[in-house]
């Protein structure tokens, strides 16, 4: 794995930490990258950080998205993932 790619999964995985109150409802996986982040940053109040403050290149979510889950993968598919893999039940999409 690159460092741009390193840099941009690990970046993702901060987003969505760990504790928190259970999620509400989740809606199709279109837009689970949205409600996961949204997710956390009302449980836990530590993202916002804008996009142009990251190292230069950025990789894009869409790239990191189709490294990890394969070439027909969309952004949804990906914040889903995030969702189910970081171990905190305040972020969750299905």
């Amino acid at each position: 794995m690159n460092r741009t790619l390193a840099t941009a999964v690990a970046a993702s995985l901060l987003v969505l930490g760990t504790a928190g109150p259970v999620a509400a409802d989740t809606p199709d996986s279109a837009n689970c990258l949205g409600v996961v982040t949204q997710q956390r940053a009302i449980a836990h109040h530590d993202i916002g950080e804008h996009a142009s403050s990251q190292e230069e290149p950025r990789l894009g979510l869409g790239n990191v998205t189709r490294e990890i889950l394969g070439e027909d993968a969309h952004v949804g598919e990906f914040g889903s993932f995030l969702g189910d893999i970081d171990g905190d039940p305040a972020t969750s999409c299905h």
